[in-house]
């Protein structure tokens, strides 16, 4: 069924080139040039190993972008936590204030003072996305709409999601509910790996409710094998957004596509995308030395400040600065201070020996950088936190930089009084 996907050109030994006219690669297949060229500022994608959390392309990964729906898996997110902890449980009812029956569509349609159980919730947010459903959630979560979305920007910042801000439960319009495709990669990597017994929600196809059969808006799930989520997303000043990913002889990518100028144009995208990643991971198990090139074929992107469109009914006026990442800078090996007092963290799991593995992986990539810091995994708020202590501030904010450059999540923690 793959015969006619649209995969990205495949470059061996090289992450990218000055133009296409001077490659020469030795596989190669049509990009979607057309959706590249159309959303222009919109666009942004990335690609990442689930497992080790490699990145094998990136394209404006962290230019600051609209989420839209793809804010409903911290949504889940926060209501997978609270079951897991027992506050609450799959059963118990979710009552629709006023303020929740009035969200625009999509939604379920729920009269206030209605109610439908936890379960039917969540399904409702993975598969037909409903507004009305994710503000009854949080309203049930954490009393209101606003403080869940203060809830939902904490966790976000302790999952390593710097450039992440939530203002609503749902993704609909506003201007302060901002990420980007790198942000959401992490945030997906982190639902499927301290959650897995929650994740299967984003593979339901379908959910039937009070006699409606509803279709997940992921077309990817009914086209393409081994797709078993995330989350679609759309307002106007987004373009059409996909959180999607796949398993194949045991490995898994996650692709995150932003700004597609249909959804079309999006879902086949991510497949290229999807596509690419597993050819290269194949050829690296054949003993290449491969990785995703840089597109050839997009347009460049208009800099300065763009005001996209703005959804119906959305009174913000949807301004964001979009501009490209700067080069990552190159640090050098970070200076320890003995009996410093700073710390760096970098990662927030469920369970201790995720948070150790995350330890380990640090040291053995990154350890030129962490000298003699100690790292530990540090139970907080419910969490293991991997962390290293032993920083003064200036050593700590450079071992954060370092680990940053090479796109991972990191954040300075000051000392405690």
């Amino acid at each position: 069924m793959f015969q006619h996907a649209r995969r990205l050109v495949l470059s061996l030994g090289l992450a990218a080139a000055a133009a296409f006219g001077a490659m020469a690669p030795p596989a190669q297949a049509q990009i979607p040039y057309q959706m590249l060229a159309q959303t222009s500022s919109k666009y942004a994608a990335i690609v990442v190993d689930a497992k080790t959390g490699e990145v094998l392309y990136e394209n404006r990964a962290d230019s600051p972008r609209y989420p839209a729906s793809i804010t409903k898996v911290m949504t889940l997110y926060l209501t997978f936590e609270a079951l897991a902890s027992g506050k609450i449980d799959l059963d118990d009812r979710v009552v629709f204030s006023p303020r929740a029956a009035a969200q625009p569509p999509t939604k379920l349609g729920v009269r206030a003072g209605d109610s439908i159980s936890v379960d039917e919730a969540m399904k409702a947010l993975a598969t037909k996305s409903a507004n009305d459903a994710a503000v009854a959630l949080a309203e049930k979560l954490a009393g209101t709409e606003q403080r869940f979305a203060a809830l939902m920007t904490l966790r976000a910042r302790e999952l390593g999601m710097t450039d992440t801000n939530f203002a609503n439960a749902s993704g609909l319009p506003d201007s302060r509910q901002v990420s980007t495709a790198r942000d959401i990669a992490i945030l997906s990597r982190a639902v499927m790996r301290d959650y897995p017994q929650y994740y299967k929600l984003f593979s339901l196809q379908y959910f039937n409710f009070r006699g409606q059969t509803m279709r997940n808006h992921n077309g990817l799930l009914h086209r393409m094998d081994g797709v078993d989520g995330l989350k679609t997303g759309f307002i106007n000043a987004s373009g059409f957004n996909l959180a999607a990913s796949a398993v194949r002889d045991g490995r898994r990518l996650i692709a995150v596509v932003l700004g597609g100028p249909t959804s079309r144009a999006r879902d086949n995208n991510a497949e290229s995308l999807l596509l690419t990643g597993f050819e290269v991971l194949d050829r690296r198990a054949r003993g290449e030395d491969i990785q995703v090139a840089q597109s050839f074929f997009e347009s460049p992107m208009t800099g300065g400040r763009v005001q996209p469109q703005t959804a119906q009914g959305d009174e913000d006026s949807m301004k964001i600065v979009l501009a490209s990442t700067a080069p990552p800078i190159r640090a050098s090996k970070v200076e320890i201070v003995e009996k410093g007092k700073w710390t760096v963290q970098v990662g927030s799991f469920s369970s201790r020996s995720d948070a150790k593995e995350q330890l380990s992986i640090v040291e053995k990539r990154f350890g030129k950088h962490f000298g003699k810091a100690k790292g530990v995994a540090e139970k907080s708020g419910g969490k293991y936190r991997s962390r290293f202590s032993g920083f003064s501030e200036k050593a700590a904010k450079d071992a954060c930089r370092a680990l940053k450059a090479k796109k991972q999540p990191c954040m300075v923690l000051p000392p405690r009084a």
